[in-house]
């Protein structure tokens, strides 16, 4: 598989057009004639160029399936911008080509939004005892790094912000679905509340949602 490079006699792909809801994206553009088939890529849009040509990671989509579906239609697991792009596929003496288009009228852009993290903090106070117990829950949307979330620890009151206190980090990443952490022990004066650790860099991929 290699590129062949858009010339005026080459089939091209135009008018593209995507719709994004309840975190699908759906495609849909005009077929050349004679085109029975398309490679498609998607990527974030804030990736760097593959070196590779093409890049990994291609989807194979023919005609027959783009009428069937009424379009292409994919999930959005990633966050942020996301971008496709089709390739018409040509054969060439048993090779495959793409043809590639330097007008970017084959590429559509597209916004994944913002992933939503839902947080609950429950403290569990013993009747004589002079600690409490602590049971966090993180449910992601998507994967979540665990470099995204701290916790921070304050005495007698819930922390504001991630200065306000004693902060700690989380030592693993967190699945998505709901993630039930390991309970901890704090004094029974402390309370624990959950920030980003960098609220203006994680805040744009990311909406905290407390449970």
């Amino acid at each position: 598989m290699k590129y062949a490079e858009a010339d005026a006699g080459a089939p091209v792909i135009t008018e593209v057009v995507s719709r994004v809801e309840d975190r699908f994206c759906t495609l849909r553009w005009r077929w050349p004639d004679g085109v029975q088939a398309v490679y498609i890529h998607k990527a974030s849009a804030e990736a760097p160029d593959s070196h590779e040509h093409p890049p990994p990671g291609m989807k194979l989509y023919t005609r027959e399936e783009y009428k069937a579906n009424n379009g292409y239609r994919d999930r959005l697991d990633e966050i942020g911008m996301v971008a496709y792009t089709i390739y018409v596929r040509l054969s060439e003496n048993g090779e495959t080509l793409l043809v590639r288009q330097q007008d970017g009228g084959n590429q559509a852009l597209v916004s994944a939004g913002k992933a939503r993290i839902y947080y609950a903090v429950q403290h569990k106070k013993g009747l004589f005892s002079k600690l409490k117990t602590v049971q966090m829950t993180i449910t992601a949307e998507v994967p979540v790094p665990k470099e995204v979330l701290c916790y921070v620890k304050k005495r007698d009151a819930h922390p504001s912000s991630k200065e306000d206190g004693a902060r700690f980090p989380f030592v693993q990443d967190f699945a998505p679905g709901r993630n039930q952490l390991p309970p901890i022990e704090v004094g029974k004066d402390d309370f624990i509340r959950i920030f980003f650790t960098d609220g203006p860099k994680y805040g744009a991929y990311y909406e905290l949602v407390p449970e």
